[in-house]
């Protein structure tokens, strides 16, 4: 089902150590080229080039690509009162993290009258991308919207694919959670041709131009966001998820094996990566992923996820090395099951979240931790040097390179 690389008895080098890292096989030359007809498309048409492409590629052309306010108050009365409870939680504890990230006008004097003064605006507009294929995310909505809020962004746009099981709409629980926050813009449009929507405006839809895209998508999403680059600033170029566990003999391998399964239901393309210094730890989380993988809900996708060129079992001589082999990746999400993880977690310095301890699941951070689950992928972490450490559950420090990319949208962490 997963394979396995066995780096035991070497000392590869940080460049080996990249060219060994598994990454899943993507076309982004004929992603890019799809991506800039669909975009072109929508300049040229506008509305129609919308509505075209929704009936092409979601299965359905909505009867108006703008939702109707009434729309989205009714999807909040219509919210499970369970899951408006969990939106509000996460809300606060989004906004408290949010919050913190904030970075602070500062005063330099210089001499006698010369004083340097930096402070920090929020842009006025940006556009928010919330994905709707394999999956409903309300939760995107919140990881996008709260820190906009929270930077003081006056005006936001949300674009999410229309529903054909909704006639067209967007997906009642996502159009709820905008409701929850406030948000009156929301557009049925989805993949490329929303983020060309966004950065170039729609006037027969009232759609402005934004000034900075965020959030998550495909392939496809994401080569369009690097097309629209300069035009429209851009939070990053996301692609399927990613988890990598440092664990050792310690570590219970069925909640590695159900940590690394929580990830791979995501995408047939999810990054699934458990290194250890244990042959032992393994070989019984190769078993339990055996037993697990078919009990899911989405049981196909998970093995073909962790059968995939992206997903694999590193075998190292000591968390050292584990340390190195994850820097060299960059994961989206780390996880570190040891019985010191500590001391593993001063060794890292790529990762966009980190979970210590067992009882720190990436789904946690994925929900209601109070930390964003946007974050870079794809090994942008490892392209820009001296990324520091976002732990999640109770130790949370900012990333360097978050908060670099995240000032062009706002003062805070947002994708």
């Amino acid at each position: 089902m997963i394979k396995t690389i066995d780096l035991r008895g070497t000392q590869p080098t940080r460049t080996e150590l990249a060219h060994l890292v598994p990454r899943p096989e993507l076309d982004a030359g004929s992603a890019s080229e799809a991506a800039a007809a669909l975009i072109n498309d929508v300049r040229d048409r506008g509305e129609a080039a919308l509505l075209d492409q929704a009936e092409r590629l979601d299965g359905v052309r909505p009867e108006r690509i703008r939702i109707h306010a009434d729309e989205i108050s009714a999807a909040v009365r219509s919210l499970d009162p369970a899951v408006r409870a969990a939106l509000e939680e996460s809300i606060a504890r989004l906004t408290a993290a949010s919050k913190a990230q904030l970075p602070q006008a500062t005063v330099t004097t210089l001499g006698d009258g010369a004083r340097v003064i930096q402070r920090w605006q929020p842009v006025e507009r940006v556009g928010l991308y919330v994905p709707g294929g394999k999956a409903v995310y309300p939760s995107s909505v919140l990881m996008n919207v709260v820190p906009a809020h929270v930077a003081g962004v006056a005006s936001i746009a949300l674009a999410s694919p229309a529903q054909s099981r909704f006639g067209g709409s967007v997906h009642p629980t996502i159009l709820g959670a905008a409701g929850v926050l406030g948000i009156e813009e929301v557009y049925a449009m989805g993949g490329a041709g929303a983020v060309g929507a966004l950065a170039y405006g729609v006037p027969s839809i009232d759609l402005d131009p934004v000034q900075v895209i965020t959030g998550p998508g495909n392939v496809y999403v994401a080569a369009a966001k690097r097309l629209v680059t300069g035009v429209v600033g851009i939070d990053a170029e996301a692609g399927p998820t990613e988890i990598l566990v440092i664990a050792d003999g310690t570590a219970n391998p069925h909640v590695v094996a159900a940590d690394l399964i929580s990830q791979a239901e995501h995408d047939e393309l999810a990054a699934a990566i458990l290194v250890t210094d244990s042959a032992e730890l393994a070989e019984a989380v190769r078993t339990a992923l055996s037993v697990m993988a078919g009990a899911t809900r989405h049981a196909d996708r998970v093995r073909v996820s962790l059968a995939g060129p992206q997903s694999a079992i590193v075998l190292v001589d000591d968390l050292a090395v584990a340390a190195s082999f994850s820097n060299a990746y960059g994961p989206e999400h780390l996880e570190i099951q040891t019985a010191e993880p500590g001391s593993v977690l001063d060794q890292v310095t790529n990762a966009g979240a980190i979970f210590l301890g067992a009882d720190s699941p990436v789904s946690l951070g994925d929900y209601l931790a109070g930390s964003n689950h946007v974050l870079p992928t794809g090994d942008s972490l490892v392209s820009r040097p001296g990324s520091a450490r976002t732990p999640s559950c109770g130790r949370s420090r900012s990333s360097t390179t978050r908060t670099r990319r995240c000032e062009r949208c706002t003062p805070t962490c947002s994708r």
